[in-house]
């Protein structure tokens, strides 16, 4: 399959990034959505793909855009936001921020894209990036660990409701992968040392590894994946 059209959100590093790299090489016209700007102007110089400055944390505003340029046949909402804070001393800011961009801000712009393809009486492919955190209790990780739960319980909701009506909802569940997001949270040696020694096999994730799974969840070759949440994990949950 390719010659799809695809929004690919938190485009400009990591999972995201790689995400486009490898589906414009598979022949899809691809938007890339991020914050910054110059990330996107990189990759759009790189991959040729088209480029939406928008920030998840305004919703309202970047669902806006997104249905201005419509229609899209896919989805990968990769965008997250991670703050390192214990229980004691999680507050309300950055709890509502991190459930706004990871939980609330893929189910408005599932909204918006899923609702056009019923609309226009068309099949797509919807894949949400979650983590192993969904279901791994991770110190520091409060909001972190309840947005990204809630996610893929929004992913299962999606899958049954959407189903129906031709679209396949998917949630792929990363270990610690080497982004810049990952670096903020693992930059100390001996709690990441901990954590790899956690992993069967013995490393972090690598963006490209994450992207190949969500470019298989999207394609025809998963037709009858719908409502999972797939660990890429090295092994780390079958412990």
């Amino acid at each position: 399959m390719s010659g799809q059209r695809i929004l690919v959100t938190g485009a400009g590093k990591g999972i995201g990034r790689e995400t486009v790299v490898q589906l414009r090489a598979d022949g899809h016209q691809v938007t890339a959505l991020s914050r910054t700007a110059a990330d996107l102007q990189s990759l759009a110089g790189e991959t040729g793909c088209d480029t939406l400055v928008a920030d998840l944390e305004d919703i309202d505003a970047a669902a806006a855009a997104v249905s201005a340029i419509l229609p899209f046949d896919g989805l990968v909402n990769c965008a997250g936001v991670v703050e390192v804070e214990p229980v004691l001393e999680t507050g309300h800011a950055s709890f509502q921020r991190t459930l706004t961009v990871n939980t609330y801000a893929p189910l408005r712009l599932v909204q918006v894209i899923a609702g056009d393809l019923i609309e226009r009486g068309r099949a797509g492919a919807v894949v949400n990036v979650s983590s192993i955190a969904a279901t791994v209790g991770t110190p520091g990780h409060a909001a972190y660990c309840a947005s990204k739960a809630g996610l893929d319980a929004l992913t299962r909701v999606m899958a049954v409701e959407l189903g129906p009506k031709g679209i396949r909802v998917n949630s792929v569940d990363p270990v610690v992968t080497w982004t810049p997001m990952a670096q903020k949270a693992w930059s100390d040696p001996e709690k990441a040392g901990r954590m790899r020694a956690r992993i069967p096999n013995g490393r972090f994730a690598e963006p490209a590894e994450v992207a190949a799974v969500i470019r298989f969840l999207l394609g025809p070759q998963a037709a009858m994946v719908n409502g999972v949440s797939l660990p890429v994990d090295g092994g780390f949950t079958a412990g």
